[in-house]
């Protein structure tokens, strides 16, 4: 088990055990049926990848590729045009597609709308090193009243400070659907410790510390099943309850790392051909997780 499995599994656990259902949603599924949730609130989780810590959940494979691209697209191409990450081979942002080929005034646009990771982030950072400014803020009202129809940011916020010779990246989320993206070691983990890995070489730092914090994180109702089975995954690694999992001891031959081109320090020519993953042995199949929209 690493670490990001063992909070996976305890906050399956936890919504299993002490979530809240959802009244009148929002989402709904493909079919029109509202996409009810059950969820919990103030969840936090860290890792340390000074030590080895990489955010990657093992229990089930993630499309970390994907994932890093994703943020090329937000953070490096500042980009909210659906065909320019369609063409870099990632295509679940479609279903956010508001009618013209984006996702709205959201994310890559807001970035560059208000030059928030370029300014906020880079040359802060490297301008004033201990400043605690270094704040790039993705959830501006004016986007929302000049283009209300796109879906709110759910990671919305990274605070980032440096620490010594280390830059530590602390995450905000509104809401998080724990097993399509949010849970321990999911895409957003994932790939905002690749963010974190880019900022830190870019600047002249070590990645340091991520912090993850989701106001409200839930299952849907017709993941429950699927919930289920990864707690069997984790039962097949010998944690059969939820007490022999919170003693049970990280397996260090077990925790994958994500390696950055040394040779690449400037973020805006990083690409994903710079990103390779050691040790990662996902058990499988993939799941299969009907989302709600």
């Amino acid at each position: 088990m690493t670490k990001a499995d063992k909070y996976l599994v305890e906050s399956i656990y936890n919504i299993l055990q002490n979530g809240i259902k959802d009244e009148n949603p929002r989402p709904k599924y493909e079919d029109g049926t509202p996409a009810h949730t059950y969820f919990v609130t103030h969840q936090m989780r860290q890792y340390d990848l000074s030590k080895g810590e990489f955010p990657i959940c093992t229990l089930r494979p993630i499309a970390w590729k994907s994932a890093i691209k994703e943020m090329f697209w937000i953070f490096q191409k500042e980009s909210n045009d659906l065909k320019v990450l369609n063409e870099m081979g990632v295509s679940y942002w479609n279903l956010w597609d508001i009618g013209d080929g984006t996702n709205g005034y959201r994310y890559g646009h807001t970035v560059h709308r208000y030059d928030l990771f370029r300014k906020r982030v880079l040359d802060d950072i490297k301008n004033n090193p201990y400043g605690r400014y270094h704040i790039c803020n993705l959830w501006q009202e004016e986007e929302f009243k000049d283009e209300p129809n796109g879906l709110k940011p759910c990671a919305y916020e990274t605070i980032w400070t440096v620490r010594g010779e280390y830059l530590d990246l602390f995450l905000n989320q509104r809401s998080g659907d724990l097993l399509a993206a949010s849970g321990g070691g999911g895409i957003n983990e994932t790939q905002y410790a690749a963010l974190l890995m880019m900022v830190a070489k870019h600047t002249g730092y070590k990645p340091g510390k991520f912090t993850h914090f989701v106001a409200n994180e839930q299952v849907y109702d017709l993941h429950i099943d699927q919930a289920k089975e990864l707690i069997h995954r984790a039962n097949e690694r010998h944690l059969v309850t939820f007490e022999a999992l919170k003693n049970s001891e990280i397996d260090k031959n077990l925790m994958p790392k994500l390696v950055l081109n040394p040779e690449k320090n400037n973020f805006y020519d990083m690409t994903i051909d710079d990103f390779s993953m050691e040790n990662y042995k996902p058990m499988k199949p993939q799941l299969k997780l009907p989302l709600g929209i």
